[in-house]
């Protein structure tokens, strides 16, 4: 992983000797709420419901065994024992008092953290695939240029202050584990014409109140013209996008309203001018970062492992684990393992400090001293010895963080909801639980196979309920918290937004539709569908009618 320079580590300290006097203004009074707004907004700090919220960056999701134990030190400290890891791969602390951020952030700088734009209307947190680096699929690891942007975007003057947030993320193969045409802008790493790295560049996406699928606006842009060509699409956005109305002011709004074609064309007359300046990424400067992301060393294994697979005949509870939240790695003789922040009735991407120790002792012992958190709201150990996974394993369900549900039906990505955020029209978190609980039997979430249940506490979208296989919406009715059924949604490489199948329904129904749901599918799948390859071969008619039926014949 890559390690502050000077640059970075005196950035930070200086960010943070400024927020120092800004929070002592405030506890003082000489700053009013309003005007310490933009200010703490610029630290990641939030003021929700009951408490301010700190959001800690976590850049392309990676981290070591020092930083996890870092983040278990200020979740006992400063906090009420727990985190929470969001889609974005950042982690949040719900509790904090005001006059102690700036010690919880002199605490993370230690271990080169911050929380530095993961908040304010600026580049955010670049994300990317969480098997980056280990899946065999690849054109090339994504993650040194995810370090490139996050080098470039980093307090850019001339980006520091856009219409709206601006999310970007960044894969380097077909398949399109991170969601990427949901973002503002999505990369994907081609090979180019001339046999080097280049970007097929995709622009619009986003969720919220009016969601768009990204739209491809360049097939191939050079690597070494990456950062002009965000800088030209920034521009055309700080040029045309609105400011007098947050709800219309993301990009996606912007691309919807004069056109793709036209966007293009303001973005093509920008880079044409940008192409003069020196934004060229270096070739050497590319080969410094990318000698941080060179593969471990990796012992000379074979691809089968006598040991492991003895375990997993003698004990079926680690062979499910195995078939479910082990994935295949590129090094033969080794595999990644997804640590699941989503136990029976547990709240989505919750993590205690005690088993944030666990997880650091398992990256440093068993993973090469490296974790990573996902856009799902889970861990990665992503270097594990085939031989070490029982081991692993073993010591994951001391701690609960063995659940056998990675990319299931309880492997559900949820926002906090109304139970922190200020923004939130409905809860969340008991509505997981609920469909947690309704699908406990993993004989059951075996059967009814991949499946994405996405939840928000408001049309913010922050669970992205929106590309859900089955998404929930929290909406407000006269006071009582009702919920709206989304199916047909994806996030992947076929990005689709899902279709509202009727009117929302009070809570305690929404587990038993859902059921519904999946049993008709179920019912009408072919030999080897997934739930997404039914929804789109049949359409949401099927869905809607197991959904409501039952409903509408007792009323």
């Amino acid at each position: 992983m890559y390690r502050y320079d000077e640059f970075d580590a005196a950035l930070v300290r200086e960010r943070i000797a400024e927020f120092s006097d800004q929070v002592v203004r405030r506890t003082e009074g000489a700053l009013t709420e309003d005007e310490f707004k933009p200010l703490r907004l610029m630290n990641g700090v939030y003021l929700q419901l009951h408490a301010y919220m700190l959001r800690i960056a976590v850049p392309y999701g990676v981290m070591n065994s020092r930083q996890m134990r870092r983040l278990a030190y200020v979740a006992r400290t400063y906090d009420k024992g727990y985190g929470h890891f969001t889609t974005r791969t950042n982690i949040q602390f719900n509790w904090p008092a005001l006059q102690d951020l700036p010690a919880i952030l002199s605490d993370l700088a230690d271990v080169e953290m911050h929380a530095i734009q993961t908040s304010g209307n600026c580049v955010r947190n670049v994300t990317t695939d969480v098997f980056a680096g280990v899946a065999d699929d690849e054109i090339e690891d994504p993650r040194p240029w995810c370090e490139i942007i996050r080098q470039w975007s980093t307090i850019h003057p001339e980006f520091s202050f856009l219409p709206r947030k601006f999310k970007i993320a960044v894969i380097g193969a077909e398949k399109d584990r991170a969601a990427i045409r949901t973002h503002d802008v999505g990369l994907q790493i081609v090979r180019g014409r001339d046999g080097q790295a280049a970007f097929r560049v995709f622009v619009g996406g986003g969720q919220g109140r009016l969601p768009h699928i990204a739209q491809e606006i360049a097939s191939e842009v050079p690597g070494r013209s990456l950062l002009a060509y965000l800088t030209a699409i920034l521009r055309a956005y700080n040029l045309l996008g609105r400011r007098d109305n947050i709800h219309k002011a993301r990009i996606k709004i912007l691309v919807a309203a004069v056109g793709l074609d036209a966007f293009r064309e303001e973005v093509e007359r920008q880079f044409a001018v940008l192409s003069q300046e020196d934004l060229r990424v270096p070739d050497e400067e590319l080969a410094r970062i990318q000698t941080y992301f060179t593969p471990p060393s990796f012992a000379d294994l074979s691809a089968q492992s006598v040991t492991h697979d003895a375990a997993r005949r003698l004990n079926p509870e680690f062979a499910r684990f195995v078939r479910i939240n082990v994935r295949k790695h590129r090094q033969p003789g080794y595999a990644a393992v997804v640590i699941s922040l989503k136990p029976t009735d547990g709240v989505p991407g919750d993590i205690t400090a005690d088993q944030m120790e666990v997880v650091a002792d398992l990256a440093r012992r068993w993973s090469f001293d490296e974790v990573r958190a996902s856009y799902e709201q889970n861990l990665i150990l992503p270097h594990v010895r085939l031989d070490d996974l029982h081991a692993v394993w073993t010591r994951l369900r001391e701690a609960g963080l063995a659940t056998p549900n990675a990319d299931l039906a309880t492997d559900i990505i949820a926002c906090p909801g109304l139970d922190y955020c200020s923004l939130a029209n409905a809860r969340s978190i008991p509505v997981a639980q609920a469909l947690s609980r309704q699908f406990a039997d993993l004989d059951l979430q075996e059967r009814l196979g991949p499946l994405r249940i996405n939840i928000s506490g408001c049309i913010n979208a922050c669970g992205h309920h929106h590309v859900g296989h089955i998404g929930v919406l929290g909406v407000d009715r006269k006071g009582e918290e009702y919920y709206q059924i989304t199916v047909g949604g994806s996030p992947d490489e076929q990005a689709a937004l899902g279709e509202i199948v009727g009117r929302s329904l009070p809570s305690e129904e929404v587990a038993p539709a859902v059921a519904r749901a999946l049993d008709r599918y179920l019912e009408v799948r072919l030999d080897g569908e997934t739930f997404i390859d039914t929804v789109r071969r049949l359409g949401a008619d099927p869905f809607r009618t197991a959904i409501y039926e039952p409903i509408d014949a007792v009323a």
